[in-house]
């Protein structure tokens, strides 16, 4: 499988010539093509400053960052509006879903802005619903569904435009044990079976063990990786926290 997402030292800095903050000291990896990657590291690693980064949402000091063959990091104005619309899906800790409109149309409106037709955006949709396990609840409101059904709506947004990356921050940090379960089975299962690509920031061992591969962040550089493999995912468990551990963090 190809890389589909290259990212060659890159980094990032804050504040003025008196007072720099080096959040990102040279940071380089790919990602291949389906690859499910979690991101892990201390609070003030650097982790949610990569992804960030990674996701436009924040521009890097120097460095590229290659999506799909294109460098991400010299699109301005209306190229960058596309590329984040067609290439990047995004899920958050607090949903971001728009309480006026119903399951269906927060799911359909990135279809919509795409200029997608009625009847496309309709078969996509119920779709991606159907494989979430919330195409029972398509015409109701978000304030009407639970937290972790409102996370598997965000992630049915992230990837009904079938986009380059899926990039999700702390996406189970406001779920219960339950809940997050479910989402991590839905993501494991959007991975597996759509090939979709994910990279995942998380501060938890149990989410990151649903995940293919690991990149621990300290200090603003890449410390350490772990790959899964034919582990289990009690197995990579353990190695993970047995991770944690040598990053000095009790909990991260």
């Amino acid at each position: 499988m190809k890389n589909i997402l290259e990212v060659k030292d890159i980094e990032k800095f804050y504040g003025n010539k008196d007072n720099i903050t080096r959040a990102l000291k040279g940071v380089s990896f790919d990602v291949r093509e389906g690859e499910f990657v979690g991101i892990m590291g201390p609070s003030g690693s650097g982790k949610t400053t990569l992804l960030n980064c990674i996701s436009t949402i924040d521009t890097v000091t120097r460095g590229q960052i290659l999506l799909d063959g294109e460098d991400e990091t010299k699109l301005k104005g209306r190229k960058l509006e596309e590329f984040r619309r067609d290439k990047l899906g995004f899920i958050f800790q607090d949903y971001n879903l728009l309480d006026t409109l119903t399951i269906y149309e927060n799911i359909a409106l990135a279809l919509t802005i795409q200029g997608k037709k009625p009847r496309e955006i309709d078969r996509k949709v119920r779709d991606i619903a159907k494989r979430l396990g919330i195409d029972a609840m398509l015409n109701k409101f978000p304030y009407q569904v639970s937290g972790g059904q409102k996370q598997r709506v965000a992630c049915a947004r992230a990837i009904v435009t079938e986009p380059n990356v899926v990039l999700a921050d702390e996406p189970t940090g406001a779920l219960d044990s339950k809940s997050a379960r479910k989402l991590l089975e839905s993501f494991e299962s959007i991975n597996k079976e759509l090939n979709a690509t994910i990279l995942m920031v998380t501060h938890d061992g149990f989410t990151a063990s649903y995940a293919n591969r690991i990149l621990f962040i300290k200090d603003g550089k890449l410390f350490k990786e772990l790959v899964k493999g034919n582990k289990t995912r009690k197995e990579f468990f353990d190695e993970i926290m047995d991770t944690v551990t040598l990053l000095g963090e009790g909990e991260i």
